[in-house]
């Protein structure tokens, strides 16, 4: 099993069969760190745009930088592709937010940015909730119409 040519998702062909669908919004990116945050999103058969996978977080302590990441060949596709949105799906996490952050700076230039909301499953009891969960909740509200 290799890696997709264009998005880097698991792939045994050139391209893997989600960039071989005509169908997907091709101006709508979602960046992931991995192919199983990729998969955990089809699953959901809300998004139909393109994905990019950049093989893992920015992580200083454990010496990955983004040289070690798809960072470059996403930045390419960005400016060549047309690419009106990129969404930002990564871990809620001091590694997942140092990613977001620098991605989001290097692709302004080219497009807009936008990163999903985090907060609290379906099912849970606010009292069971950490701070930070709770306090990204409400930063994710939206109106109710």
């Amino acid at each position: 099993m290799g890696q997709c040519q264009r998005c880097f998702h698991l792939s045994a062909e050139p391209l893997c069969e989600i960039c071989r669908q005509p169908e997907r919004q091709s101006g709508l990116l979602c960046v992931v760190a991995d192919s199983r945050d990729l998969l955990a999103i089809e699953r959901t058969r809300e998004y139909k745009g393109s994905y990019h996978v950049l093989g893992g977080l920015i992580s200083p302590m454990d010496g990955i930088g983004p040289e070690l990441l798809h960072v470059q060949p996403l930045v390419n596709r960005v400016d060549q592709e047309g690419i009106s949105e990129v969404i930002l799906a990564l871990t809620p996490s001091v590694e997942g937010d140092t990613t977001s952050l620098y991605l989001a700076r290097l692709l302004r230039p080219f497009t807009s940015v936008s990163r999903i909301a985090y907060g609290l499953p379906v099912g849970s009891e606010l009292d069971y909730a950490d701070e930070v969960t709770l306090a990204r909740a409400m930063e994710g509200r939206r109106r109710m119409e």
